[in-house]
């Protein structure tokens, strides 16, 4: 990407926040240096083909005074996040933090050692488990705990045990109710448009640097070209209260679905006095809605799972420990660093209801909404991960839906077509890309991207739009506090620059897809039709699993494939007769390897596939 200096407006923006914020406050940076005992040098982990999974030290450049090109308090927080090594939380708790977007802990049990959250990628976990038993001894992992369903909580979990071992009972994996379903179906049915979203997201193709990807504020980024998989949980957690010992550790465990992850939990180790609040309670303020899309989270029952954290855990607890940032010790600091979490998420459910039933919309509630002086200058609730602005609009989106209520935004012209028309009444593209200038030179880069965009979906090709375009999403990306928006406005700029960097990695592993049940496998089946394209077709097929001895009639017709659970019959123009893991492979494409009966009908299946659309990882995002 082009070079482009910070203007005189983000120099100015940062310099207020310089002189706003307590950047006095040095106790997070005691508390993240804490209980350092040692990392691994040099902080690259490689794949057994040599491939980079993981590069901690291409953030060696943080540290020292921000510069201008990246917001104050970001820069404080990618400095505090970029920390890598392994860390005493207490005696017989060790957390491994900056080798993957998450942290994986291990505490030490009667015979071994517990893992919670094994990263992303098995290189990384591996690599970290190695670099604890560096440090502690060579203990055998006795137990592995999910504490949600996101990928960078159990992705690397072939990086600490094996299926076999898991198969024959010598390691426990423990997860929340729910924990498969969502993991699975979170990566396969949106996968292809949330994994192209999360390039952006976490800036993956972005260079390391003051003027490129600085971090996520909830870790740096994601590690890739790993190996990725899932273990199905041997015991489920199911109920608040639900209490297990488990190798010699007793553990208390309390629900919080629907939360930072639609399956999730905390729990408590009451021997050691520590206190694991999942991804529930970190140092910024969380998302409400994710920028690389997912279901929109609770805010109200996330407060309420807060609170009673509180109320159950506290006075008991020495420290907290979270799956991201650094842990928080002391009584009283415990209670603030929950409460001010608690207030968080509950003072931006609330105050957006209450302004909603004024008649304000998201967008316009995003604008106005204030948080109050404790929460504004408290380091743990910044936006550096979630906003308060995109937040707000998930709190509306998720009561009032996408539609605010006004007739003239009920059917709006796609992007491409309303753009057309905006150039033209402006006079034609040369003059919105005067009109960007003007509101470039003046600072107002909102506006100039609003027009930029017009003028883009207009006429892609048109140099001046898209280098000015490009400028702007620049100063956007440097003025950012918020990690994700940074790099959202910094890969557009790449692309607009550089064409279209695709998706970086997929998270529909081959063992997370293994985990669909043969529902959830039809479900992701139906979800590629071609609904036009499949119009005039009307199929009948009977489908059966020899290895789960369960069979399905599925038809398509008006272009919707139907399944439902029943004994094959005689009716059907095709019978398919497979495992479930052939099914898989069917569902990718091959008609051809062994495995497959077909009685019947073959040209039902040829049929069946001609409608199939399996999605586009490369899709535009910035260009039409």
């Amino acid at each position: 990407m082009t070079s482009t200096e910070p203007s005189p407006t983000i120099a100015a923006e940062h310099a207020r926040l310089t002189n706003t914020l307590p950047f006095h406050d040095s106790r997070d940076h005691e508390l993240a240096d804490r209980g350092f005992l040692g990392t691994i040098d040099p902080m690259i982990i490689r794949n057994e083909a040599g491939d980079v999974v993981w590069d901690g030290q291409s953030y060696d450049f943080l540290g020292g005074e921000a510069p201008t090109s990246v917001n104050p308090s970001l820069w404080r927080q990618s400095t505090l996040v970029a920390k890598h090594g392994l860390y005493e939380v207490v005696d017989g708790i060790y957390q491994v933090r900056g080798f993957d977007l998450s942290n994986v802990t291990f505490v030490e049990s009667d015979s071994g050692v517990i893992v919670i959250d094994p990263l992303i990628s098995a290189e990384t976990a591996a690599a970290a488990l190695a670099l604890y038993r560096q440090h502690r001894g060579h203990r055998e992992v006795r137990a592995v705990i999910y504490t949600h369903s996101h990928i960078d909580h159990f992705g690397g979990v072939f990086g600490v045990t094996t299926e076999e071992e898991v198969d024959a009972g010598a390691v426990a994996v423990i997860a929340p109710d729910g924990f498969v379903e969502h993991a699975v179906e979170e990566n396969v049915y949106a996968g292809t448009a949330m994994g192209r979203r999360a390039g952006y997201m976490y800036g993956a193709a972005l260079a390391r640097g003051p003027e490129g990807q600085v971090g996520a504020g909830l870790g740096q980024t994601t590690s890739r070209n790993g190996t990725v998989g899932l273990i199905p949980p041997t015991l489920t957690i199911t109920r608040t209260g639900e209490s297990h010992v488990i190798d010699g550790v007793p553990i208390e465990f309390q629900m919080a679905p629907g939360t930072e992850a639609p399956a999730e939990m905390h729990f408590f180790f009451p021997g050691y006095r520590a206190l694991c609040m999942a991804e529930n309670a970190t140092h910024n303020l969380h998302n409400l809605l994710t920028l690389r899309g997912a279901l929109v989270r609770d805010p109200h029952v996330w407060s309420r799972y807060l609170t009673e954290a509180i109320d159950v855990f506290a006075d008991r607890a020495d420290v907290v420990f979270a799956s991201h940032h650094w842990p928080t010790r002391g009584h009283d600091e415990i209670v603030s660093f929950l409460s001010t979490q608690r207030d968080l998420y509950a003072y931006l459910h609330d105050q957006t209801l209450r302004m909603l039933n004024t008649g304000l919309t998201g967008t316009e509630i995003a604008e106005i909404i204030q948080l109050p002086p404790a929460l504004e200058n408290a380091w743990n609730a910044r936006g550096y991960y979630g906003s308060v602005s995109h937040n707000v609009k998930a709190v509306y989106q998720r009561y009032m839906g996408w539609f605010d209520g006004n007739p003239a935004r009920l059917w709006p012209h796609p992007p491409a077509e309303q753009a057309k028309r905006y150039v033209d009444a402006m006079g034609g593209i040369d003059r919105v890309v005067t009109l960007a200038r003007t509101a470039f030179d003046g600072g107002d880069y909102r506006w100039a991207a609003a027009l930029l965009d017009h003028a883009i979906f207009t006429d892609a090709d048109h140099a001046a739009a898209r280098e000015l375009y490009a400028q702007t999403l620049t100063q956007l990306g440097y003025g950012s506090e918020n990690g994700t928006w940074r790099n959202f406005f910094l890969s557009g700029a790449t692309e607009l620059q550089s064409g279209s960097f695709g998706t970086p990695q997929s998270t529909s592993a081959p063992t997370i897809v293994a985990q669909l049940t043969p529902e959830q496998l039809l479900d992701a089946f139906a979800i590629t039709v071609d609904g036009p394209k499949a119009w005039d077709l009307d199929l009948v097929t009977d489908l059966t699993f020899t290895d789960l001895g369960r069979s399905f009639r599925v038809t398509l017709r008006n272009g919707v494939l139907i399944y439902l659970e029943r004994e094959p019959g005689s009716d059907a123009a095709l019978h398919l007769s497979l495992t479930k893991a052939r099914m898989i492979a069917l569902a990718a494409g091959d008609t051809s390897s062994p495995g497959l009966q077909i009685d019947g009908d073959a040209g039902v299946l040829e049929s069946l596939f001609s409608v199939l659309d399996p999605g586009d990882p490369d899709f535009e995002i910035v260009l039409p």
